[in-house]
């Protein structure tokens, strides 16, 4: 598994601050790049993955067999780089940090992807973590990457997901050191939001996962852990974006690990009501793909 590369540094005056998310769009648009944890509290991010027409099956395949890590969002026509989920946005140019993707080689990194895009990108819109961390703020679950400035930690797992046609690879998680007495509560939060991955696929050892050490992430930043704290691992977008990278579509354009497409869409739009123990009882929202406005 490649990793990620050198962060990129947030611009100077970076869009850290209370933005809505139609004025991030903008800065990220005009070259601020800053991974977007922590950002427009309350509205929904999307992990973003183009792949050509002829991929596009394989890819809504794979996300239907593996909808935890992969849960579609919004899916848009060929050539398209709008989404109802952001009426206005543009998805070539809207995400603070893209990666561009030949034969499962990482070609480039740019900030705008408009000079890579193509008539025949089908764009997928995956639900993204960041979205269930304002809840879990608000109910007073520290979030270690947001206090230290730094990009959430992912790992490949020894899990495999369910192949789809051409595309297999395995689980990618996210981790958060959670206290210990607090656990639960971030258990039961998150499994409220099942477009935005849920609730935690493991708590606690990092090798029943093949992670060797938590402090070398394949993507994102290792963050410090205080004692109490519980490293719990949630399922991943990034999860998708190891697949072509094991699966070696001869091109792909994806967000980079951390800098997410923030859309107008709020939190709880894509929340559940769950019981005592976290089983979902009803959807107060279907989650199912908005329809996209055309190809701008």
């Amino acid at each position: 598994m490649t990793p990620q590369g050198p962060a990129a540094p947030a611009a100077a005056a970076g869009p850290r601050g209370p933005r809505g998310p139609a004025e991030l769009r903008a800065l990220f648009r005009a070259g601020h790049a800053a991974p977007t944890s922590g950002l427009a509290p309350g509205r929904t991010q999307a992990n973003l993955i183009a792949v050509p027409a002829d991929w596009a099956r394989d890819v809504e395949e794979f996300c239907a067999r593996n909808p935890q890590p992969c849960p579609v969002l919004d899916t848009t026509p060929a050539g398209s780089w709008t989404t109802g989920l952001a009426p206005g946005a543009d998805l070539r140019t809207d995400l603070p940090r893209y990666r561009v993707w030949e034969n499962g080689v990482l070609v480039d990194e740019p900030g705008d992807a408009a000079a890579h895009w193509r008539d025949d990108l089908v764009t997928f819109l995956i639900g993204c973590g960041f979205t269930f961390e304002t809840a879990l703020a608000l109910a007073g679950v520290p979030l270690r990457h947001t206090e230290q400035g730094r990009n959430v930690p992912m790992y490949v797992t020894n899990r495999a997901c369910r192949p789809a046609g051409r595309l297999s690879g395995p689980l990618v998680v996210s981790m958060r050191p959670v206290p210990a007495p607090l656990v639960r509560r971030a258990r039961l939060i998150s499994a409220r939001m099942p477009g935005t991955h849920g609730g935690p696929v493991h708590t606690g050892d990092p090798m029943a996962l093949g992670i060797r050490s938590l402090d070398r992430p394949d993507f994102g930043e290792a963050v410090t852990r205080e004692p109490d704290d519980v490293p719990v691992f949630w399922a991943c977008g990034v999860t998708a974006q190891a697949a072509l990278m094991a699966s070696r579509p001869p091109f792909a354009i994806t967000h980079a690990p951390g800098y997410m497409f923030i859309t107008d869409a709020r939190d709880k739009e894509f929340q559940v009501a769950c019981g005592a123990q976290g089983e979902r009882r009803s959807i107060s929202t279907p989650i199912s793909a908005r329809g996209s406005d055309g190809g701008g």
